[in-house]
């Protein structure tokens, strides 16, 4: 039985770079791993899992909106929807690349074999749970589905304190809050039969995390391609104002989830909506039009800013924005563009495939942002036909990544080499 020390260190160090990380001494040191290829790195089974959930979970949730089927899992479909993109869906995204980064973080070798595929079908069952709450009770399916997030936190934490990786500790605290959000949302169901405080929690973790996570990566990736290909201006390096903008954004967040609605949060979320857009705008994105690996991620981020905005606005102008124009921007945009820049630019450099995006892959980037923009213009319309056109977008991204990306997540990973 293969333990979580006997796996195969990374062939790319492109992940190495999250969070300013460099490539640590343990990437040296090579071992083997005879189990199933799909089990040798926490990449493979979360985003494979990620993205074919995200697809079936949607074309689930557009049948059921425009009543074309109707689904008993013991809660109204809005909260099943909702619950199973924050807590299905990104929840395994996120398992994926913390899974894939923290060994960089650390130099430790990563969880993999028995311990991840054991994480991998709790993930696994906590869908399966939700889905069947009307049956086993929604007592049951909170115990099993809150399983999960906190295994994986606990995973986590063994790993960064004993690789005594404090800086990235903040990483773990957003993780944190999403687990607690998760438990607010079935406490809130087993109150009141739907959730409200558990959701804004866990869409406000998220943001936060990609203004954490992909406020690094994003001018990181397209510095060093800058350097490479085309030289001139880079993005700026992090300073006090990318503090300011990260805090602002944490504290809009928080009034948002605490209030709900008034000028207070509207305030706050439109203040830190023109802080990230001149955060995104100092990152050189408009350099790299021929590179859509590093592309995408500046468009995944600008939807951040874009959802401050729009739900800003909703907060201070109800009668005129709908606030799920900003959620969506959020959740469509920003979380599901960063969340497949990130899957195919890890999946490819972690095989040992070039890292360029083929036509297939600008393809489902394409489809991505049509389903994002889609949305938005059907919360601020209500052309409710939109919802249509952006669910079929979604489901063609993330089914393209699993037909495009899946052969290679579940083959045999290359023999280890250095890094180049």
């Amino acid at each position: 039985m293969p333990s979580a020390l006997t796996c195969l260190k990374p062939a790319q160090p492109e992940i190495c770079h999250t969070i300013g990380m460099t490539i640590p001494a343990a990437l040296a040191r090579r071992r083997s791993y005879s189990g199933p290829a799909l089990f040798s790195y926490g990449f493979r089974p979360f985003f494979l899992g990620a993205a074919l959930w995200s697809a079936v979970g949607v074309l689930l949730w557009v049948r059921q909106y425009f009543g074309e089927i109707s689904l008993s899992v013991g809660m109204n479909a809005l909260d099943w929807h909702a619950h199973e993109m924050l807590y299905g869906y990104v929840a395994a995204a996120i398992a994926g690349f913390l899974l894939t980064a923290i060994p960089n973080w650390t130099g430790r070798l990563p969880v993999c074999g028995w311990p991840l595929a054991g994480l991998a079908l709790l993930w696994l069952a906590g869908r399966v749970a939700i889905f069947m709450s009307a049956t086993i009770g929604p007592a049951a399916a909170a115990a099993i589905d809150i399983s999960f997030l906190a295994a994986l936190a606990a995973v986590a934490l063994r790993e960064i304190v004993a690789g005594r990786n404090w800086r990235n500790l903040r990483v773990l605290g957003v993780l944190g809050v999403l687990l607690a959000g998760n438990v607010v949302w079935h406490v809130e169901l087993l109150r009141s039969g739907a959730g409200d405080y558990g959701v804004r929690i866990g869409i406000a973790a998220v943001v936060v995390l990609i203004t954490l996570v992909g406020g690094r990566i994003v001018p990181s990736f397209t510095r060093n391609w800058l350097v490479r290909m085309n030289p001139g201006r880079v993005p700026e390096t992090f300073s006090r104002f990318d503090v300011v903008a990260i805090a602002a954004g944490a504290l809009a967040l928080a009034l948002w989830v605490a209030l709900g609605s008034g000028p207070a949060a509207g305030l706050g979320l439109m203040t830190a909506g023109v802080l990230h857009a001149v955060r995104l705008a100092r990152w050189a994105g408009d350099r790299t039009g021929s590179d859509r690996l590093v592309l995408v991620l500046h468009i995944a981020y600008a939807f951040v800013p874009l959802g401050f905005v729009l739900l800003g606005a909703a907060l201070l102008w109800p009668h005129a924005v709908a606030a799920s124009a900003g959620i969506h921007a959020w959740t469509s945009g920003a979380v599901g563009l960063m969340t497949l820049a990130v899957m195919t630019r890890a999946t490819l450099g972690h095989t040992g495939r070039p890292l360029a995006a083929s036509p297939a892959t600008q393809i489902i980037y394409l489809c991505a942002l049509t389903a994002a923009l889609a949305r938005i213009a059907a919360a601020l319309g209500g052309w409710t036909e939109l919802v249509h056109v952006a669910g079929l977008a979604w489901i063609a991204a993330f089914g393209g990544f699993v037909v495009i990306y899946g052969p290679l997540l579940v083959a045999r990973p290359p023999a280890w080499s250095a890094p180049r």
